[in-house]
């Protein structure tokens, strides 16, 4: 394990509310190949701050590259809502091409 890896999870173990830490833990997952731990991180992130954008991106490419479309597209839907009510015409316009690419023509 890096040592990245163990910082961010005891960070995160020990009760961190910073999404920061949240988000850097999920993606070392997920660039290890650990979809459902990350998976659980984006979770445990988005209960924890509902509004940070970036997360919804890269949770939900993370599951349709994984094969698993639906979920991945309501990552994405859910994401585009949250920069939609933020003003967040940059992220916006990623999550639209992102669920574009996922195969679903609905943004």
């Amino acid at each position: 394990m890096s040592k990245r890896l163990l910082m961010l999870e005891k960070m995160t173990r020990e009760g961190s509310k910073d999404p920061f830490h949240w988000y850097a833990l999920a993606l070392e997952y997920s660039g290890q190949g650990r979809q459902d731990d990350a998976l659980a991180t984006f979770t445990a992130l988005r209960a924890i701050d509902p509004s940070y954008v970036p997360m919804y991106l890269m949770c939900g490419t993370m599951l349709v590259k994984a094969g698993r479309l639906d979920e991945g597209r309501a990552w994405l839907s859910d994401g585009i809502g949250v920069a939609r009510g933020k003003g967040d015409q940059h992220a916006l316009s990623e999550l639209q091409q992102a669920l574009a690419g996922a195969g679903d023509g609905d943004a």
